[in-house]
């Protein structure tokens, strides 16, 4: 992210050893180191939280995708089961007017006939 070579850090040294003095210059640091780690703390848990979240997202959206396939795919099914069923009901009503022998009106065994 930024920069820092060990010339800038040298001056950075320089300029507080003369700005806080080299009895103080000690404490200043640790605290400045202090301040340092909690930042990076702070900024490695922000992280962790929003890889976090994003993995939720991530998995919200699957399962949002999974369950929008899983109502067309039992849409597709009860539309298949629906058209299959007119053609049984077809097929069982034609099967039950074929039952019926059809007997034509001039049959030889038609007395009728027989005495003619």
């Amino acid at each position: 992210m930024f920069d820092v070579g060990f010339s800038e850090l040298v001056l950075v040294a320089i300029v507080a050893l003369l700005v806080v003095g080299p009895e103080r210059l000690p404490k200043v640091a640790r605290v400045a180191g202090m301040w340092l780690g909690r930042a990076r703390r702070t900024l490695g848990a922000v992280k962790q939280e929003i890889d976090r979240e994003m993995k939720a997202s991530e998995l919200a959206d699957i399962l949002k995708q999974q369950a929008l396939s899983q109502s067309v795919e039992s849409i597709i099914e009860i539309s298949t089961q629906t058209a299959a069923a007119p053609a049984t009901i077809t097929s069982a009503t034609t099967a039950s007017t074929d039952s019926t022998p059809a007997v034509p009106a001039s049959s030889p065994t038609d007395s009728t006939t027989l005495r003619d």
